[in-house]
């Protein structure tokens, strides 16, 4: 397919690189002692900076009827920035499928997206020196699960799925002696991968013949025994054997054939809506089907217009509202995880009370996320907004605890990942010091 074509039929924006790469681990160290609830685990950060006023408390409306039962009709000033949806793929509310934590908390260290990332996926507060051109220092969720678990998995069930390049596929792992790339997790940014650019790279590749195939697994072996010392990770990430390998190019081959013939164009019948949260968990939804991970963390940020646009982040609330039911309308569609999926979403953090100096068409004025490190500061609660956030569990009934609803405050971001790791059943093997301790967390309430 020439160039020009690709670009018509795909009608995918952004460019991009693809990494997926992994390291087979060479032994388990530790022992899982837990007990599995499930076997499967979704995060879902819905990010970009979300404020209770607009989700939980619904200030303008229900604007994210596909998570919240409840509330009225959109406020009328802002309605006509609304763009039509299709209809919800769930038969009733998500929060209805377990619970909700309507005030949870990003209570410590900067209100910044790539800081509120790290503390979702690592469990701990990063404080101001944080280097977005590095790994974070404490562990991932992803080295945790894939050390930690038994019997151990392959990276192919641990993944990390961002909207967005940057700084994000440092998140796959850290920089943590005791962890690092061995145990870190696939990353792909689908929004760049099918792409022109992601094409142009990776949607030809070349078919070697069996004799071709042994004689470079031949210079493979040759070169490999040169060099007398063990191969150490760099910055390129996790490295996948060669069996994960061939399944991830046919996927990826797949995921081409899938954009040239159209399939991706009208999906959900949301045509002239889709945005990059909705194709990012589109092709989240393409991993469920494929791989069916054991974990898999999954963001969202397309609401971070909201600096220039409040309009167009209330739009984007009900876009990424639309796009998580349909995260979990195929998890439950997905034979091997419905029903034994836990779903966890959660924002990485506020938006401030107080707007900046940005007024859209509607006459509304943007909000930035800058609260301050003070919780008392200047004597104004107002200003901790930012750090105001939700969480909502869901799950099978025998697991999470279904229709719930908390309206005080309870839990905070660092709770979630011992959360998935008490749910995948090997918390009580991950050493201590690392992690918040699970019997001390509020979201406990959550579960059975």
């Amino acid at each position: 397919m020439k160039r020009r074509d690709f670009i018509k039929q795909t009608a995918l924006a952004s460019a991009g690189v693809f990494a997926a790469p992994y390291i087979l681990p060479s032994g388990r160290l530790f022992a899982a002692s837990g007990l599995r609830k499930v076997n499967h685990v979704v995060f879902c950060l819905y990010a970009g900076g979300v404020r209770n006023l607009e989700s939980v408390h619904m200030n303008d409306g229900n604007l994210m009827p596909n998570l919240f039962s409840g509330g009225g009709a959109i406020s009328p000033d802002i309605a006509a920035a609304m763009q039509t949806l299709p209809s919800s793929p769930l038969s009733a509310p998500l929060q209805t499928f377990g619970t909700l934590f309507k005030e949870f908390r990003y209570k410590n260290g900067p209100t910044g997206h790539y800081n509120g990332h790290t503390v979702a996926v690592t469990g701990n507060y990063v404080d101001i020196d944080l280097n977005i051109r590095e790994h974070p220092r404490n562990p991932t969720i992803f080295e945790y699960y894939r050390k930690h678990n038994s019997p151990q998995q392959t990276a192919l069930n641990s993944w990390w799925v961002a909207n967005t390049l940057g700084p994000y596929p440092a998140l796959n792992y850290s920089s943590s002696g005791e962890y690092g790339a061995s145990f870190g997790a696939n990353f792909i940014s689908p929004t760049s991968l099918i792409s022109p650019q992601g094409f142009d790279v990776l949607g030809n590749p070349r078919t070697f013949a069996s004799t071709e195939e042994a004689a470079i697994s031949n210079i493979h072996d040759f070169v490999n025994g040169i060099f007398n010392h063990t191969y150490s990770d760099g910055s390129a990430g996790v490295i996948n054997d060669s069996a994960d390998a061939a399944l991830l190019q046919q996927f990826i081959t797949d995921l081409y054939t899938k954009a040239q013939t159209f399939q991706f164009q009208n999906s959900w019948n949301a045509a002239g809506v889709m945005n990059n949260d909705m194709y990012n968990i589109l092709f989240a939804n393409e991993i469920i089907k494929t791989f069916k991970p054991e974990l898999m963390v999954v963001n969202m940020q397309d609401v971070d217009v909201c600096h220039f646009q409040f309009s167009q982040y209330a739009n984007n609330l009900r876009k990424a509202d639309f796009a998580v039911a349909q995260l979990w309308n195929t998890i439950q569609s997905t034979p091997g995880m419905a029903d034994d999926t836990v779903l966890i979403i959660a924002p990485e953090h506020g938006r401030n009370f107080y707007g900046n100096t940005s007024v859209d068409a509607f006459g509304r004025t943007a909000l930035d996320h800058t609260a301050p490190n003070d919780p008392d500061f200047s004597g104004d609660p107002n200003l901790t907004m930012a750090r105001e956030i939700f969480c909502l569990v869901v799950g099978p009934p025998s697991v999470v605890k279904q229709n719930q609803v908390f309206n005080t405050l309870m839990g905070q971001s660092t709770e979630i990942v011992p959360a998935i790791a008490n749910l995948l059943g090997f918390d009580d093997a991950i050493p201590s010091g690392y992690l918040r301790n699970w019997a001390n967390c509020d979201l406990q309430a959550a579960f059975i």
